[in-house]
């Protein structure tokens, strides 16, 4: 049962590093939350956005890790700066539309 509550993200370790202050980007509110796997951070965030009244949430996790929790935490909110940059509100499926 753990390996498939950390495939499909359905809670967090006690473990895991507490998520860092976040960032706006376009109109988007991201938080990087790396993931800890031994000596390793796995890269992740949450990315939200209010559109239409409702707030709408996209968990990114990423392959990629990383040794240092402050560089696990600065990828993170690079790759959801590239992710926004390429779908937008596209990322949350239709009903953002």
């Amino acid at each position: 049962m753990p390996f498939w509550k950390s495939l499909f993200g359905t809670g967090r370790r006690d473990d895991d590093p507490a998520p860092a202050a976040g960032a706006e980007h376009k109109g988007f509110r991201i938080t990087p939350a790396p993931i800890r796997e031994g000596a390793q951070y796995r890269v992740a965030a949450r990315i939200e956005k209010e559109v239409g009244g409702v707030l709408l949430s996209h968990e990114l996790i990423r392959a990629d890790t990383v040794a240092a929790l402050d560089e696990a935490r600065a990828l993170s909110l690079a790759k959801a700066r590239q992710m926004i940059d390429e779908q937008g509100e596209r990322l949350f499926g239709p009903r953002a539309s």
